[in-house]
């Protein structure tokens, strides 16, 4: 079994930061891949960003040059540093780990969701 335990979403005002952490734990052999990704109401669910464990990393067009996605390989734990925040950014956001549990499986994990609101 693999969690995943997000953190950091709140209200804040157009123009604020907020910081999102998720830490993954269980039965993890390795890491390929960690990210967020958001959904507001009445859209699908989104890619935010993405770091792979070769450290490279993808940002949405929306968030590029404001939000920030780094990782901490040694506590499994992937972070949103989210700046410049606007209203449309208003969604619940969610971690995802895809990861092998074992050396010839993995999937695709995710978190319960944190609600990060932006008010104008």
């Amino acid at each position: 079994q693999v969690q995943l335990v997000e953190s950091g979403g709140g209200l804040v005002q157009a123009g604020g930061s907020l910081r999102l952490s998720c830490a993954a734990s269980g039965s993890i052999f390795s890491i390929v891949a960690m990210g967020w990704y958001r959904q507001a109401p009445g859209k699908q669910r989104e890619l935010v960003a993405t770091h792979n464990s070769g450290g490279a990393r993808n940002y949405a067009d929306s968030v590029k040059g404001r939000f920030t996605i780094s990782r901490d390989n040694a506590k499994n734990t992937v972070y949103l540093q989210m700046n410049s925040l606007k209203p449309e950014d208003t969604a619940v956001y969610y971690c995802n780990a895809r990861l092998y549990s074992t050396p010839q499986e993995w999937s695709d994990y995710w978190g319960q969701g944190t609600q990060v609101t932006v008010s104008a």
